[in-house]
């Protein structure tokens, strides 16, 4: 009889798992030898999972990560540049509590989208924010935002997140804009934030890319020296593998 009005009151105040957990107790006849103390802990369980499960959806989806890609589906087995060790730590996602960044090269169709979306999935399980941007688009938001008034506002939203993904930077050289706001990217997530960046051109050529020494200078001194990198090598990916 208090099934009903308990459940309905767990979910009066928003406690979803623990109404989910008391109807999947009460429908289990070994759940009676439990102790009061063995129920209610079990119940804040379910509750706890629930509302982790909840962030974590709510994290991916503010992320707009372009692959569904995890950590665990990282295929380590043909030979292109990918050292193991080396991802399992960026796996941790302790760099990013350190505000280190991720450099991730190699030619097209090698993976770096995917290891890049990987790493920012593992992120957001880690509980920390992630936001993914094609950095053609977010050089065009940023200009049009320039024009309506609300670049402040959308350069504070990219200061905001613990890792920022800018995917397929390159090749083609930054203008003047880009690199100014290149420089503000980097420079509000020195010390504060993190940065993964894709691009098919090695970082021994980042130079030419910005173009102007002085702010290339500035770019790259935050950005290199404080940076994991990824050389990745080989075929792409994407073509299918011929039969010999």
């Amino acid at each position: 009889m208090l099934n009903h009005p308990t459940l309905d009151r767990l979910r009066e105040l928003g406690l979803d798992g623990m109404a989910k957990g008391f109807r999947d107790l009460a429908a289990n006849p070994e759940a009676r030898a439990l102790e009061h103390a063995e129920w209610l802990g079990l119940l804040v369980d379910q509750e706890a999972t629930l509302r982790q499960q909840k962030r974590f959806e709510a994290r991916t989806r503010t992320a707009k990560l372009r692959q569904a890609a995890t950590a665990e589906d990282v295929d380590f087995r043909k030979p292109r540049g990918l050292d193991r060790t080396l991802f399992l730590h960026l796996a941790s996602c302790d760099w990013v509590r350190e505000h280190r960044h991720c450099l991730i090269t190699g030619p097209c169709g090698t993976g770096k989208s995917f290891i890049a979306c990987a790493l920012g999935d593992k992120a957001c399980r880690d509980n920390l924010s992630v936001l993914y941007q094609r950095s053609s688009r977010l050089f065009g938001a940023l200009a049009l935002a320039r024009g309506d008034g609300r670049y402040a506002r959308l350069m504070r939203q990219l200061a905001r997140v613990n890792l920022l993904i800018l995917d397929d930077w390159g090749p083609e050289p930054l203008t003047a804009e880009q690199r100014r706001d290149l420089l503000e990217i980097v420079e509000d997530r020195y010390n504060c934030g993190s940065l993964i960046i894709t691009s098919q051109v090695p970082v021994d050529r980042w130079y030419e890319i910005v173009g102007d020494p002085t702010l290339a200078d500035a770019i790259l001194d935050r950005l290199v020296h404080n940076s994991h990198r990824i050389a990745l090598t080989g075929k792409s990916r994407r073509k299918p593998e011929t039969v010999e």
